[in-house]
């Protein structure tokens, strides 16, 4: 146990000068990172050796990446806050996960340091809370035509960014060239997280105005389905509520969408989904996990629909969070 805590510390240490010389994660309470390896190589679409993960700025993903890849730590970027962390599956699932936190420290460069899989297991500083499965996750995108789901399986490349800032951190995916259907765009997603709330700002801007482009929640069996409107009628929240965590135990999810942005919502098996109007402009909507464990954290469903409706009313009278 000694030598692992040992190589987090080591690998914390040396985060401070990639990302920001005014930045210190010992401190601020927001923190986004990718860390994966370069000195093995690829065999088919495993990355096979290599002695340690780097942390980088800016990473194009291999053409040979998918899923269990083992290139990539915790399979893609990931962005925390003081209260709670996410993470990207950078592969064709293209899926946002939950990091549970128990505690208010920075922990991303400790996950999966130990072993690929290890942040499955609880720990101190908490785990991996989501099972997305063949889901969307929280406030992911994907595209929603004709009843299917289509991921991001045919993409030219992509491109991920981080950055880190005294009062935000950032992940920022482009997509070059996701074809899916007769349809082949550029897309942009653009991940932003502050200190003290559960929320991330999602930003999203597609090169042509396509149908079905679609955001949502993963449908866990155990959970309630949450929505409500605000007062002005411009913005609205689709949540769930229940023991829907895999440890199991209390898990809240949201997403608030602004409602012109929407065609329709559709319930499907595996997700219920926001399926957005074709456009080119920018559209931002907002995701969110509430854990029980986390410090200070909502343990009901009726403190988990009150804080919904507190953030709504900041949306009615200001038009963002």
């Amino acid at each position: 146990m000694k030598a692992k805590i040992t190589t987090a510390v080591l690998f914390f240490a040396g985060l401070t000068a990639i990302n920001a010389q005014k930045y210190d994660i010992k401190t601020n309470k927001t923190y986004a990172e990718i860390s994966a390896k370069t000195d093995g190589k690829w065999e088919g679409r495993k990355y096979k050796g290599g002695t340690v993960f780097k942390n980088v700025d800016r990473l194009k993903l291999a053409p040979e990446h998918t899923d269990h890849s083992f290139d990539i730590r915790y399979e893609g970027p990931g962005w925390e806050n003081n209260r709670i962390g996410y993470r990207l599956y950078l592969d064709w699932r293209n899926a946002i996960d939950i990091f549970g936190k128990k505690t208010s420290e920075n922990i991303l460069p400790k996950v999966g340091q130990d072993g690929f899989d290890s942040y499955h297991e609880m720990s101190d500083w908490g785990a991996d809370i989501l099972k997305a499965g063949k889901g969307i996750g929280i406030g992911s995108i994907d595209r929603y035509l004709n009843n299917e789901k289509l991921h991001f399986r045919e993409v030219d490349s992509t491109i991920a960014t981080v950055a880190n800032k005294a009062k935000e951190s950032t992940v920022k995916v482009n997509y070059y060239g996701w074809k899916t259907a007769s349809d082949k765009i550029d897309f942009v997603s653009e991940l932003t997280i502050k200190p003290d709330q559960l929320y991330t700002q999602h930003t999203i801007k597609a090169s042509q105005a396509i149908k079905g482009i679609c955001t949502g929640i993963v449908k866990q069996k155990t959970a309630e389905l949450l929505k409500k409107e605000s007062k002005n009628k411009k913005w609205a929240y689709l949540a769930t509520y229940g023991e829907q965590s895999l440890v199991p135990d209390k898990l809240g999810m949201a997403i608030f969408y602004e409602i012109s942005t929407i065609e329709n919502i559709a319930d499907t098996d595996l997700d219920y989904l926001l399926v957005f109007k074709p456009t080119t402009k920018a559209v931002t909507f907002y995701l969110l996990g509430a854990w029980e464990q986390e410090v200070n954290g909502i343990k009901t469903k009726e403190e988990f629909a009150q804080y919904l409706d507190r953030q709504l009313e900041v949306l009615n009278k200001k038009g963002k969070m």
